[in-house]
């Protein structure tokens, strides 16, 4: 009985810490810490609302889109620079 405890708890642990690896894997993906901090600190009242109402994921999909689009309008006004021949 001893034998076959000693032959079945490394099985039984690896398969918790295969178990724990999937289910680590999903809620590290969600959002790093580093952009949650980034919208938090740029985030406007109505995309914090949004966050507060629709939750993360939704929320930052909301910030990226309007940083990005700021970044164009930056671009777009951004006047031309020639190089001198």
């Amino acid at each position: 009985m001893i034998g076959f405890a000693l032959l079945l708890f490394p099985l039984l642990l690896l398969g918790f810490a295969l178990l724990m690896g999937r289910v680590e894997e999903p809620l590290n993906q969600v959002s790093p810490e580093r952009e949650i901090e980034n919208f938090l600190e740029g985030a406007n009242r109505e995309e914090l609302e949004h966050f507060v109402r629709e939750g993360t994921e939704s929320a930052l999909s909301r910030f990226r889109h309007r940083l990005r689009f700021g970044r164009r309008r930056r671009m777009a006004n951004r006047p031309a620079v020639r190089k001198a021949s």
